[in-house]
């Protein structure tokens, strides 16, 4: 069968306009945002010197993929390694990773040809007439190869393939973000955990320190220097405050079952050794604003959404114009085995047609619909940036006041401390009342306390700078197709 008209024409102009690529996406460029010079805290303008970040260049690798080694814990670190192929959330973050990248090369597979082979078998009457009427039964053998190919003239399957490769990418980011979120969670748990221990330690000591003091005020009721109300008074301060030691106990286990599920494991099986805090914080460099745009894996997230919904306003627009599609048949066909493949057998067909739309209410509110999602998508990136910039400040921030303060309640328990002893001594010479060493002793383990929270948040919110920062993540890293 010869080609029809209709395929003479249509064929070549398809041809061209694939290989001219047209499109009716518009083009793409990231949504510009506003991005300060430097952050507000490392500009300068509060004249303080924290030793714990500093300025770095754009060009710098800011911080390391295995940014937790900063801290130089090796527990930390066996710890965090696990994360990455055992923490559910992240496993099911991949698992997406790979549905999204599955959808791009569905969304290729449209750039060729269907082709389908359907061998049959059919038996059939003939009926002939002439002087009598007769009839026939034969059997025809085919073997059918038949394809179809729909050329992508007006950009629809390739900005079909963009935009599922956008999503991909946003899936990829979204994976790294998942994966960094665990990490530093991990981390924040497990210093808060130190953190506990601290306190755990703090509380021993006391106790052991009020144990003391009980003892004192009985030899002194036994000599008749003290009065037995001292000594109940001394009984409940050691009674509380044994109380208070167990209970620190209950967040110190939580946070243990927090780690274990954060690494996969079942709470019931897994334990972190008794290990009071070491407080030393890393020095965490901290490049411009403007790196944030590549270094933070939700903003790549939210840029690539950008881009898909980009492309599928392409999508949405070809649908005005003409559908054209290209068939071909072939085959052979007889009504005797030993014929089907020889060449007098063979038959074949090739067309072309074409589809326009010529009234679909559907199609202009769709694409209002699809420059909605856009803009809404573009607002979302813009206030991610916005939320990150405002993260990193709010860490800068808490970095330089919890070392101020640090050296300030380190100077309240030494004064407590001094008040104490002071106490103490004058008690045992009958010049004070137990009552003042009970609120000396109070005070020193309130001051005491206070420290060691502000050295737990101290270390917290390092880890929350770090992930604010993207960790050691840059956009770079974003699989390419």
């Amino acid at each position: 069968m010869k080609m029809t008209h209709l395929g003479k024409i249509l064929l070549p102009a398809a041809l061209g306009a694939l290989w001219a690529g047209c499109s009716f996406a518009p083009k793409y460029s990231r949504p510009a945002v506003e991005t300060p010079v430097t952050f507000k805290e490392d500009s300068g303008t509060n004249n303080v010197d924290t030793n714990l970040w500093q300025a770095a260049q754009p060009d710098d690798a800011v911080i390391r993929s295995n940014w937790w080694e900063m801290f130089n814990d090796p527990s930390l670190n066996a710890l965090e390694v696990q994360v990455a192929v055992s923490n559910q959330n992240v496993v099911a973050a991949f698992e997406n990773f790979l549905t999204a990248h599955a959808e791009v090369r569905e969304a290729q597979a449209e750039y060729f040809p269907t082709v389908n082979l359907n061998p049959g078998v059919t038996r059939q009457s003939v009926f002939s007439s002439g002087y009598q009427v007769s009839s026939s039964t034969l059997t025809v053998y085919d073997v059918p190869l038949d394809a179809s190919w729909e050329p992508d003239l007006w950009g629809q399957i390739r900005n079909t393939v963009k935009s599922a490769k956008g999503q991909a990418q946003a899936s990829a980011a979204t994976l790294e973000n998942t994966k960094l979120a665990a990490q530093a969670e991990l981390a924040s748990d497990y210093f808060q955990l130190q953190g506990q221990d601290s306190l755990i330690k703090l509380y021993d000591n006391t106790v052991i320190d009020y144990s003391n003091t009980l003892h004192l005020t009985q030899v002194l009721y036994k000599t008749g220097i003290d009065s037995e109300l001292d000594v109940v008074q001394a009984q409940t301060q050691l009674q509380t405050t044994e109380s208070q030691d167990t209970n620190l106990r209950i967040l110190r286990a939580q946070l243990e079952h927090a780690i274990a599920v954060l690494i996969g494991r079942p709470p019931s099986s897994f334990s972190v050794p008794f290990m009071p805090m070491k407080p030393t914080p890393p020095l965490i460099p901290v490049a411009i604003p403007s790196q944030l745009l590549e270094r933070r894996p939700d903003i790549a997230t939210a840029e690539r959404t950008v881009f898909a919904a980009n492309a599928q306003i392409g999508v949405a627009r070809s649908a005005l114009f003409p559908a054209v599609t290209l068939t071909a048949a072939g085959g052979f066909e007889s009504v005797a085995t030993a014929n089907l493949f020889n060449w007098s057998s063979r038959v074949w067909s090739i067309a072309a047609s074409a589809k326009q739309a010529i009234f679909n209410a559907a199609l202009p509110p769709e694409i209002a619909q699809y420059n909605a999602e856009y803009r809404s998508d573009v607002a979302q990136y813009r206030q991610a940036v916005l939320t990150a910039f405002q993260q990193v400040e709010d860490n800068l921030v808490a970095l330089r006041v919890y070392r101020t303060q640090i050296q300030q309640q380190q100077v309240a328990v030494d004064s407590s401390q001094k008040n104490l002893d002071l106490s103490i001594a004058d008690y045992k010479l009958g010049i004070d009342s137990y009552l003042t060493v009970i609120t000396a002793q109070t005070t020193l383990l309130s001051n005491q306390q206070s420290l060691q929270n502000l050295y737990t948040s101290q270390m917290m919110s390092a880890v929350t700078l770090i992930e604010d920062l993207g960790g050691g993540w840059n956009a770079s890293e974003l699989p390419k197709d």
